[in-house]
C-alpha cells in the first residue's frame, strides 16, 4: 500500500499562489455555459487515465453533490459502451480522452466531433479545464494524495 507524500491541504497551505489559479482555471469554463456537471464528468474521466485517486474520489462526490446520478458516475470509465450519456458529454469525454492521451495526437475528426457540441468558445475553456485536471493529477498523482472520505450525514450537516 502506498502513502502520501504529501497531502492535499498541504499543497493548498504550502502553494496558495499555485493553488487559486489553477483552481479558477478548472471552473472558468462555467462562465461560458459549460455546466458544472459536464465538468466533474471530465475530470473524473481524465483522472480515471491517469490514476489520480485522490481526484477521482474528490470529483466523483462533487459530481453527486451536483445530482449527476449514480449510473452515469459508475459507467463515466465505459462512457462508450452506456447509454446515459447525451451527445454533449459523449463529445466532451471524447475531447478529454484525445486531450489526456496526447500520444495519440488530436484527430481532426475528434476536433469536429467536439466544435459540433461545443461553441468556439465552450471549446476552447473545456480545452484550458482538461488542461487543469490533468494537471491536478499530475499533482496528486505524485505526491499519492489520500482520496478523501465520504461524509457521513451528519458530518456533512455540521460543515
Amino acid at each position: 500500500m502506498s502513502h502520501a507524500r504529501k497531502e492535499y491541504g498541504d499543497f493548498r497551505a504550502l502553494a496558495p499562489d499555485l493553488y487559486e489559479p489553477m483552481a479558477a482555471l478548472g471552473g472558468a469554463a462555467v462562465k461560458v455555459g459549460v455546466e458544472k456537471e459536464l465538468l466533474e464528468l471530465i475530470k473524473i474521466r481524465a483522472s480515471q487515465i491517469n490514476g489520480c485517486a485522490f481526484c477521482v474520489q474528490f470529483h466523483i462526490l462533487q459530481a453527486e453533490s451536483l445530482g449527476v446520478s449514480a449510473d452515469k458516475l459508475n459507467l463515466v470509465v465505459v462512457w462508450r459502451e452506456a447509454p446515459q450519456f447525451s451527445v454533449r458529454e459523449r463529445a466532451a469525454l471524447a475531447w478529454t480522452e484525445a486531450l489526456t492521451m496526447l500520444t495519440s495526437g488530436v484527430s481532426d475528426e475528434g476536433y469536429a466531433e467536439a466544435s459540433a457540441s461545443f461553441s468556439e468558445k465552450e471549446l476552447t475553456y473545456l480545452s484550458a479545464a482538461i488542461g487543469a485536471i490533468n494537471a491536478w493529477n499530475r499533482l496528486g498523482v505524485a505526491y499519492r494524495w489520500t482520496p478523501p472520505a465520504r461524509q457521513k450525514p451528519a458530518q456533512a450537516a455540521a460543515s
